[in-house]
């Protein structure tokens, strides 16, 4: 692991360096308090040179929103110089991803030390250690070093904490699940209600399923609750291993959902196979990213490459996934309709549903109209010749 070393009062010190999202370490560090201006502050941060905060708390984070105004200022200047005219929705995509990178780059370089234990000591700092041990782990036993992270990381995982704490209700189960830190939670209703609402294969009441990439092990559990005998739920995430069997566990359902570690095919076969892959081809660049950005379609190739040999012969496969990815041009229908075919498999129906979120009304999201024409749908897929395709 890198450290983090800075010079205060005369001394030298260092600190453990730590980033979810594999940021590198500043190689410069200079300490900042309630004399440094924004301005200042801004310089040091565009020069790569960390900025570790020793103020009061609050005013550590009305700096960071600060900066983060400062940045969007001087990404509006930006783009008003380069403005040549309309943008397609590819050259949006792409400049939006550009930009929320910069900003990650930028703002994560306002940094805060956590003690030994992961507390904080900051005036008017609250209590970290429980919100820190739970995305970051215990630590090592008698570890006697401090440990040097982004303080908007910290922000995120005390928010990410606070959702684990209430949980997010869902409506389709009657229930809260409880996403963990790093693990992708519930918050999109639509894609539940097309998993609530799929028929199960004509002649299997109580269908065994495969969930690959269950995530908090939200679709597990409501297929469960429809009437699934039982669940294979994979994730190659740790995490979100740990996280499923959390929520199983809070259930009640337990019992019948076996939560995996796998990437993503259990051995065996099952009379439904349900899969939510990442939605955007695409680098992700933390472990969350990792619930919507697939790099080459790996995760979507792998499950329909596998499906037909781990369908019972009355089986079949729900790939729920959205358009948006058509609509900003990472891929075409004709690329997915292709994908499916070269599987072996053939589409026998299909569900589709609107978005409901709020950025699908939100005109000033660069990329609200590819938003608002999203389609998110669930495919029915099984073995050619076991169904007569539908159009598409």
């Amino acid at each position: 692991m890198s450290t983090v070393a800075w010079s205060e009062s005369g001394a030298s010190l260092t600190a453990l360096w730590r980033s979810e999202n594999s940021a590198p370490a500043p190689a410069r560090v200079v300490v900042a308090s309630e004399r440094t201006t924004v301005d200042a502050a801004y310089r040091l941060l565009r020069a790569d040179i960390g900025v570790l905060w020793q103020g009061d708390y609050e005013n550590g984070r009305q700096l960071l929103r600060a900066l983060d105004r400062r940045h969007q200022r001087e990404l509006q200047k930006r783009s008003r110089r380069g403005a040549t005219g309309k943008k397609d929705a590819a050259a949006l995509f792409h400049e939006h991803r550009s930009a929320r990178a910069d900003r990650a780059r930028l703002l994560g370089r306002l940094l805060v030390v956590l003690e030994p234990d992961r507390s904080l000591r900051l005036h008017r700092a609250p209590d970290v250690r429980a919100a820190c041990v739970h995305a970051y782990g215990e630590g090592s036993e008698g570890a006697e070093e401090r440990t040097c992270v982004s303080l908007m990381e910290l922000v995120g995982v005390l928010s990410a904490y606070e959702w684990h704490l209430k949980g997010v209700e869902v409506p389709q189960l009657g229930a809260r699940i409880h996403p963990a830190y790093s693990v992708f939670s519930p918050t999109r209703s639509e894609y539940l209600d097309l998993v609530a609402q799929a028929p199960f294969p004509e002649g299997i009441e109580h269908p065994a399923v495969y969930d690959l990439g269950t995530g908090t092990g939200v679709l597990a559990a409501l297929l469960v609750r429809r009437g699934a005998k039982n669940v294979v739920a994979t994730d190659i995430n740790p995490r979100a291993v740990a996280c499923a069997r959390a929520n199983m566990e809070r259930l009640g359902l337990a019992d019948r959902v076996d939560v995996v570690e796998a990437d993503p095919w259990p051995d065996g076969r099952a009379d439904v196979v349900v899969c939510n892959p990442p939605w955007l081809p695409g680098q992700p660049s933390s472990d969350l990213d990792r619930a919507v950005y697939d790099p080459d379609s790996a995760m979507l190739h792998r499950f329909l490459d596998g499906l037909a040999a781990h369908l019972t012969p009355a089986g079949e496969g729900w790939l729920v996934v959205s358009d948006l990815a058509e609509h900003v041009g990472l891929r075409t229908r004709a690329e997915l309709l292709g994908a499916i075919a070269d599987a072996g498999l053939c589409v026998a129906d299909r569900l589709d549903t609107a978005p409901s979120h709020p950025r699908a009304d939100d005109t000033a999201d660069p990329l609200h109209e590819a938003r608002r024409r999203e389609v998110t749908s669930l495919w029915r897929l099984v073995p050619e010749g076991g169904a007569r395709p539908s159009s598409t």
